[in-house]
């Protein structure tokens, strides 16, 4: 059980200057790919629905989705699924949020006991829960899953001082490398959980999530920063440096389209100015490597863990049109949600065929579709 579970959890492994980006009225679903008018509210409607009705079917007698040691799973799609407009007292809702209660542990991580993987289970449990939080009864259960997140974080102690590229990050587990991708999931934890930009957990994230970036700086020292210098984001700096695109031949690490909005949306998150140049940079790189059909960098892999980050870091710096390097304008959600929909099977899934990273598993694909759609048409609206 363990090697599926790793493979499961390893999803998130991917779970993304010119002037400030412009703003202009969103003009608000089944239609070809190409076709980038955006589609009615009828069709959205029944894509959700469809979805819903999906994950209804493939939910587990424990209440749980895929396999039931795996809390990060179920808590993914749950909070997908409360996102779309179920209610907690949906019998689905109840009983997966009664599954994930079982593991709440007395440190106040939400996590399988043999995990490796606290950081991830926890910081996307808090997620579900604080969704399901309409009536307040899960304050104590965040605020406690928030201060546990804060503990696994690599911060200032006798081993890691601010000057270690492990500093600020977190990763699967306080012995492992820290990560770009279980430092966003993090940082978006702590921002639902209330956690400002002054807090030093956000400020010790930003200095690892600097050092993820290919740019050379002030910011960023490290061996990697002026080996490639386009603005992009990567893996991680740390245990010798990883991008999920491979290495240059200098020895660079190669930037990617969802670490690279994980990394834009996660700077914007802990305080960075849009300004900033780290952000700048980013951007510039997106405006260069803008696209639909693929994970620029990675291909069809992490596809849809890559349009879910694509559009929170698009919807954290108020993008409402983006004119790509070539001077083509975009109008991002209308294009984004014609493309994601048209992706739906007939059956209300979604699912990659390239099934790396586990997004050949049609509940997870399904949960980032349904919390990109979210982004995209919150439901109800």
């Amino acid at each position: 059980m363990r090697p599926i579970r790793s493979q499961i959890i390893a999803l998130a492994v991917l779970f993304a200057v010119g002037a400030a980006p412009a703003c202009v009225q969103l003009t608000s679903a089944r239609i070809a790919a190409d076709d980038k008018t955006a589609p009615s509210p009828a069709k959205i409607v029944e894509s959700r629905r469809a979805a819903i009705e999906f994950l209804r079917t493939t939910q587990l007698e424990e209440g749980c989705w895929t396999i039931p040691t795996a809390p990060g799973v179920t808590g993914l799609i749950t909070a997908s699924l409360l996102k779309s407009g179920v209610k907690p007292s949906d019998p689905m809702i109840a009983k997966a949020l009664k599954h994930l209660a079982t593991f709440v542990q007395s440190d106040g991580g939400i996590y399988e006991m043999n995990s490796g993987h606290r950081n991830y289970e926890t910081s996307i449990c808090l997620l579900a829960f604080h969704a399901a939080n309409e009536d307040h009864r899960y304050d104590k259960l965040i605020a406690a899953a928030r201060d546990f997140l804060k503990k696994l974080q690599w911060d200032d102690t006798e081993d890691v001082k601010p000057d270690d590229v492990r500093f600020g990050g977190a990763g699967y587990g306080r012995s492992q490398r820290p990560d770009l991708s279980n430092t966003s999931f993090l940082l978006d934890a702590l921002k639902t959980a209330g956690v400002g930009p002054d807090d030093p957990a956000m400020k010790n994230a930003i200095i690892f999530v600097s050092r993820c970036q290919n740019l050379e700086s002030e910011f960023n020292t490290t061996p990697f920063a002026s080996k490639v210098n386009d603005g992009g984001f990567y893996y991680t700096p740390a245990g010798g440096g990883n991008s999920q695109a491979g290495p240059t031949e200098n020895g660079g690490l190669r930037s990617y389209a969802s670490m690279t909005y994980a990394g834009l949306k996660s700077m914007i998150y802990a305080g960075v100015d849009a300004k900033d140049p780290r952000v700048q940079a980013a951007f510039k790189w997106i405006q260069k490597h803008y696209s639909l059909e693929e994970n620029p960098g990675m291909g069809q892999a992490g596809l849809y863990y890559y349009y879910h980050t694509f559009a929170k870091a698009f919807e954290a710096l108020n993008v409402k049109l983006l004119e790509d390097s070539a001077g083509k304008k975009h109008d991002w959600r209308a294009e984004l949600t014609a493309h994601l929909l048209s992706l739906q099977k007939e059956n209300g899934s979604w699912v990659n065929a390239e099934k790396k990273w586990m997004e050949g598993d049609p509940n997870m694909a399904t949960a980032y579709s349904l919390l990109t759609l979210a982004i995209l048409v919150p439901a109800g609206k």
